[in-house]
């Protein structure tokens, strides 16, 4: 793809719209005047969301309360989101757990909830989604995933499996509506200090959301098709990627 720079979108909808990252890309957003349709699971953080938004700038803020694992409930808000904000100028999908690798590599009921949210509920809202860019011939499908979708490590395959199925989706809805002049964007943060990575142990390689949210940004002017954020992640990924299987399988990782 090239380099050429466009204008950031003015007409977005977001869902998991409480994530700290999401917030890193719509407040530089709600400055510029942006009109938002936001869809989270809890009520006081989402109205907490768009009342901050409406405070930096957001010319409209439409909200919507549900559990976005609910499939069958996807299409109603999808096309109340494109009535209300008459079109869809960029989708930012930012809904995801982290789970439990313990209690999913000791029972198949926590794996299951990781791939419904990560991955299951991803695909049903990317569909309705890339079918609708396809038909309006413009606009940016972002969807945020993971560095950890690119190599299987212990300590998260889980996740990090319901990640690497989705950055496989992704390339496949890429390679069937790019020509529609419709971008679609893979996101991989690596660590980012958020609720979600609260627990963790922080080092220097964790960043902030609202730095995450920049890259997004400019990874969305550039019309980029994968960005890591920070960047220095697609070096760290290529070295770990580029780990024969007969010494990756002895690390500690």
């Amino acid at each position: 793809m090239g380099s050429a720079r466009r204008q950031l979108p003015s007409r977005i909808l977001v869902l998991g719209a409480t994530s700290a990252i999401a917030n890193g890309v719509m407040r530089p957003l709600a400055a510029n005047g942006a009109q938002f349709y936001l869809v989270a699971r809890n009520a006081e953080k989402l109205t907490a969301v768009a009342s901050d938004l409406e405070t930096r700038g957001a010319s409209a803020v439409f909200t919507h309360v549900m559990d976005l694992d609910d499939t069958a409930a996807h299409e109603q808000v999808l096309a109340e989101a494109a009535r209300k904000l008459e079109v869809i100028d960029l989708a930012l999908l930012a809904h995801g757990v982290l789970g439990d690798q313990e209690k999913a590599q000791a029972g198949y009921p926590e794996t299951e909830a990781i791939l419904r949210t990560n991955f299951l509920s991803a695909v049903s809202f990317i569909t309705w989604l890339a079918n609708y860019f396809e038909k309006t011939q413009q606009g940016t499908l972002a969807v945020i995933s993971s560095v950890a979708g690119d190599r299987g490590r212990k300590s998260n395959y889980v996740y990090g499996a319901s990640k690497g199925a989705l950055n496989i989706f992704l390339e496949g809805v890429r390679n069937r509506i790019d020509r529609s002049g419709v971008q679609v964007l893979t996101i991989k943060p690596g660590f980012v200090a958020t609720p979600m990575t609260a627990h963790l142990p922080q080092n220097a390689l964790f960043a902030h959301p609202s730095a995450v949210g920049r890259g997004i940004l400019k990874a969305i002017e550039k019309r980029k098709d994968v960005a890591y954020v920070p960047p220095v992640w697609a070096l760290i990924m290529l070295i770990i990627r580029s780990v024969p299987n007969a010494i990756f399988k002895k690390l500690n990782l």
